[in-house]
């Protein structure tokens, strides 16, 4: 959380500057696939980074985007986070403001990356969940940040990366749900306190659009987020390829609160369709345009 009179000097900077006459601004979100330490040649240590190959085509397919604000899944530590600033730098593109939520020393975290101040953090890493005996936390935790885009315009941004579908012996489908309806619950605080904000979530749900988890997330009894649903030209809308079952899917979203819904430019949002995509990573990013006025 930023001290008050950083700011307030930030704001001036916003003003000043040329995101004053802001009329459009980009969001990304895209899972990295493994952006840390790995034991990607088989020798039992988890010490191998992501290659210099896929470190490229990631920074390659975000440079031509261009996103404003970027919401990363599976980022490293610190260190990660610096690398892939730093291989985005490569490709002239930089974001002045950063705000990670790590939950381990390596382990997959969440990022967000900015051109716009990012006034104001949390990061939910307490939200509890129990099926049976067992109590679980949400493994990943939930980043929220609040963005400056003008003296008149901020929002609320709501990062989240749930359960895979990985065996586990409690039950994966089980446990994203609960994951999912504790992200509806940190969506539902947020609008509580301030129901004329604008929120926007984004990220890596890890299942499919009609399934319990993502009914979880919008809320089935009150519906607080619409899916935004960018696609493709023409009309493709998977972000998610297995390639041992040759499944295209749709695992990665933006839902917004209807507040925010009415900025939505949804000719100038789709999904990333790009030459380096299986190099990058297994899954494709997600670009949506909003106005400010």
């Amino acid at each position: 959380m930023l001290p008050n009179v950083l700011k307030i000097l930030l704001s001036i900077l916003v003003l000043s500057g040329s995101s004053a006459q802001t009329r459009e601004f980009t969001v990304m979100t895209y899972n990295l696939r493994n952006f840390t330490l790995l034991d990607r040649d088989g020798d039992g240590r988890a010490d191998d980074p992501k290659p210099d190959s896929e470190c490229r085509a990631v920074a390659r397919i975000i440079s031509e985007a261009n996103p404003d604000i970027l919401a990363v899944q599976e980022i490293g530590n610190e260190t990660y986070l610096h690398a892939l600033q730093a291989w985005l730098k490569t490709q002239g593109v930089q974001y002045e403001y950063v705000e990670l939520l790590q939950r381990g020393r390596y382990d997959n975290n969440l990022a967000v990356l900015s051109r716009y101040p990012i006034m104001d953090s949390t990061h939910h890493t307490n939200e509890w969940y129990s099926i049976g005996k067992a109590r679980l936390p949400v493994a990943r935790g939930f980043l929220e940040t609040q963005i400056q885009i003008s003296e008149t315009y901020s929002f609320h941004l709501l990062n989240a990366h749930l359960k895979s579908k990985i065996y586990n012996r409690l039950g994966q489908t089980e446990m994203r749900r609960n994951e999912a309806r504790l992200l509806n619950k940190v969506v539902r605080r947020i609008l509580d306190k301030d129901p004329d904000c604008k929120l926007l979530v984004t990220g890596d749900m890890n299942d499919n659009p009609n399934s319990a988890a993502i009914r979880e997330v919008t809320g089935k009894s009150r519906k607080n987020l619409f899916d935004l649903r960018p696609q493709e030209p023409g009309g493709d809308a998977w972000t998610y390829y297995d390639s041992s079952a040759e499944l295209h899917t749709r695992f990665d979203y933006f839902f917004a609160n209807a507040v925010m819904l009415n900025d939505v430019v949804p000719e100038k949002s789709t999904v990333i369709r790009h030459p380096l995509t299986y190099a990058a990573s297994d899954h494709r990013p997600v670009l949506t345009t909003f106005k400010t006025d």
